[in-house]
């Protein structure tokens, strides 16, 4: 099984969400939980109301259940994994469901995606949440 194997595996499990769908989710409640790197939030900029939470501390920080899970997460609500162009993104949002998240998506086509489609953004460079 190769990673094309493994991203389709993980998106069959997903109602994945364009631009437009995310926007709409974050408006809402859903959580936007951005896992790009800082040189790429940093250089391209944020969703405004996003959370930054590097691939690293993902599942750490957004386990419902975990002791070390961010304050704003609870099994029912939904959350969008953003990366830049929605394939890591897909990884980690399938890893979120297994977690206990099940409304957990990502967003197709990432930020790039996000900011294509002209939609808000603001300056890069908010540190991660450790």
């Amino acid at each position: 099984m190769g990673i094309e194997d493994v991203l389709a595996a993980a998106r069959s499990t997903l109602d994945r969400a364009d631009p437009a769908t995310a926007r709409a989710l974050q408006a809402e409640g859903a959580l936007i939980v951005d896992i790009r790197p800082f040189a790429n939030r940093s250089a391209e900029g944020e969703i405004p109301g996003s959370i930054p939470v590097e691939r690293i501390h993902l599942e750490w920080r957004l386990d419902p259940d975990g002791e070390h899970r961010l304050p704003e997460v609870r099994a029912d609500r939904a959350v969008v994994v953003v990366c830049n162009e929605g394939y890591a993104s897909s990884l980690a949002a399938a890893d979120l469901k297994r977690l206990g998240l099940a409304k957990a998506t990502d967003l197709a086509g990432g930020f790039r995606a996000w900011a294509a489609a002209g939609l808000p953004i603001r300056p890069g460079g908010t540190p991660a949440v450790p």
